[in-house]
């Protein structure tokens, strides 16, 4: 039996932590940052494409600010994707919004075909395994809205878990509760303990089912569905009521919908997933060198070790240093313990006063 999969594309993060080369003009989807030559929403737009086994992925909605209309195009056809739709948003309102949106278009282009909603900027090494865990979820996501957890290699402290419940079949369970980001301790914890996954804010699910079980914050779905209606629709383009979106509470799906719904399950899986956060992430799943060392772009290291070098325009050259990050572009140049990687937020805060 084939599965017809609309794929919903999120690309709306602006990426702070890796400053300076995400930036408000150019966030980091668009950005190569995993250590290949395609940005991170071109990987995404090709990891849901065309057909495998038993899942055909439909042309994707992509979810959007109106300002990167032109870089989302650009990124797209370096893909070979052509969009059923592109909603641009006038500014940010959080997923639980897109969630909402995505699910009413994709009611128009197939009534009957699931949607998966899933973010630009993720990385995911095992193709394969990512289509075996959406055919695993796809009969269960008719009835419930499914998120992927992704089995913790780690006590990672920067992922919200989630605790899963009763099994419900092959693979996907019952959420019994959500878990806010932990301190080391309670990640180690959960760790030892087992049956908890990172959660990984990627969504499978049939359009009525999310839109039904947005009871409990209706008037989320309410106005994010009232700005639909008022867009103005050029082509291919959906250009939501800035007026009408204005007034959409920002929330995320998970707040709005999943911890309030009694229809959630988790599909854990090991997919070689990483959420590109902070430089310390990007060094963690990068290829390195004899010394442990990632390079990127214009950059070398002698006799150091540990480092993530980046060099965009502006040569980086070290030596003798270890665990550092040192990330250099025509706007600036940042060099930080990599164990301090989570700082860059603030230190783009103090030089935008520079």
């Amino acid at each position: 039996m084939t599965i017809r999969i609309i794929p919903a594309i999120m690309s709306g993060g602006a990426g702070t932590r890796l400053w300076p080369v995400s930036t408000e003009a150019r966030p980091k989807q668009f950005h190569a940052l995993s250590g290949g030559e395609a940005s991170l929403f071109t990987e995404t737009a090709l990891r849901v494409k065309g057909a495998a086994g038993a899942v055909t992925f439909a042309d994707p909605l992509i979810l959007c600010n109106a300002r990167h209309t032109a870089l989302v195009r650009a990124h797209l056809a370096e893909a070979g994707v052509q969009p059923a739709a592109l909603v641009l948003e006038p500014q940010p309102r959080n997923t639980a919004a897109v969630g909402a949106i995505a699910a009413a278009l994709a009611q128009e282009i197939d009534a009957d075909a699931l949607v998966l909603l899933l973010p630009a900027d993720h990385v995911i090494a095992d193709a394969a395994g990512f289509r075996a865990v959406i055919e695993r979820a796809a009969p269960f996501a008719r009835e419930r809205i499914v998120t992927f957890g992704i089995t913790p290699d780690r006590p990672a402290t920067g992922y919200g878990y989630i605790k899963r419940g009763e099994r419900l079949g092959d693979g996907v369970f019952a959420i019994e509760s959500f878990r806010e980001k932990p301190n080391a301790e309670t990640a180690s914890a959960y760790l030892a303990g087992g049956g908890y996954s990172w959660n990984a804010g990627i969504f499978l699910f049939h359009p009525a089912t999310l839109l039904a079980e947005f009871s409990a914050s209706a008037d989320v779905r309410d106005k994010a569905l009232a700005a639909l209606k008022a867009a103005e629709r050029v082509g291919d383009e959906v250009r939501l009521d800035a007026a009408q979106f204005a007034q959409v509470p920002s929330q995320p799906l998970d707040i709005a919908v999943m911890e309030k719904t009694a229809r959630a399950a988790v599909a854990p899986c090991e997919i070689g997933w990483a959420d590109l956060g902070a430089w310390d992430e990007i060094w963690r799943v990068s290829p390195r060198d004899a010394g442990g060392n990632a390079v990127q772009g214009q950059a070398m290291a002698l006799d150091a070790s540990g480092n993530l070098l980046r060099g965009d325009g502006i040569k980086v050259c070290v030596a003798g240093v270890s665990d550092l990050v040192v990330i250099a572009t025509p706007e600036a140049v940042v060099v930080i313990p990599r164990e301090r990687a989570q700082d860059v937020k603030l230190l783009r805060e103090l030089a935008a006063k520079l």
